[in-house]
């Protein structure tokens, strides 16, 4: 049986590793030491996680998925969570979390069969129930900052990105010389729509001097 630890963050601004030291005392104070640690910057609600299935896929029968939280391992919509638990229980892997207490006799050597069987079954029930209630706040908060988007915007107090101001200069520089549209969007990477603001810029600025040219 080995122990392989699962971490996760949404975004690379957050530090996915943050709880490696939680597991490895979790696995420590059973005699279990962890034997890979899978770590990924990933969407809990996407099943596009190559770490994730790089564990399962390393996986033996037996073998343990430690993982701190159930919302680690998922904040998936009903569909995608039953695809996922098909996947652990046909590679017949025990998934245990810190925040899930059933889950930790899972990791008792000296279980009999009907206790095992048991809490095998309260533990299905309970990942279940911290499943749903993990995508359920994932949903609530992304209808909460739409709302909070939305009002914003009506309340004129949601503001686009500041301006690139030497970026944009350059930009306009490259228009006056006759640069074509697609040569300035390699070389600088902006927008088709920010090189249309930028050329009306142009026109207004010549004061109806004539048309500008859109090399292409």
């Amino acid at each position: 049986m080995f122990v392989r630890a699962y971490l996760r963050a949404s975004t690379k601004e957050q530090d996915a590793s943050r709880a490696k030291g939680d597991l490895e005392a979790f696995a420590k104070e059973r005699g279990l030491p962890i034997a890979a640690t899978y770590t990924e910057n990933e969407s809990g609600a996407s099943l596009a996680r190559p770490e994730l299935f790089r564990l399962l896929s390393d996986c033996q029968p037996g073998d343990i998925l430690l993982t701190e939280q159930v919302d680690r391992l998922s904040r998936l919509n009903a569909e995608d969570w039953e695809r996922l638990k098909r996947e652990i229980a046909d590679r017949k892997v025990r998934v245990v979390a810190l925040d899930l207490p059933t889950s930790h006799m899972m990791m008792i050597k000296e279980a009999d069969d009907f206790t095992s069987r048991m809490f095998a079954a309260i533990n299905a029930m309970l990942l279940d129930m911290l499943a749903a209630i993990a995508r359920k706040d994932y949903e609530d908060r992304r209808r909460r900052q739409a709302q909070g988007i939305a009002k914003a915007q009506s309340e004129g107090r949601m503001k686009g990105r500041p301006e690139d101001a030497k970026r944009n200069e350059a930009i306009v520089d490259m228009l006056r010389k006759g640069q074509s549209w697609s040569t300035i969007v390699s070389a600088t990477n902006c927008s088709r729509s920010t090189l249309a603001k930028l050329a009306k810029r142009i026109e207004g600025s010549r004061h109806g001097a004539g048309n500008f040219v859109d090399h292409l």
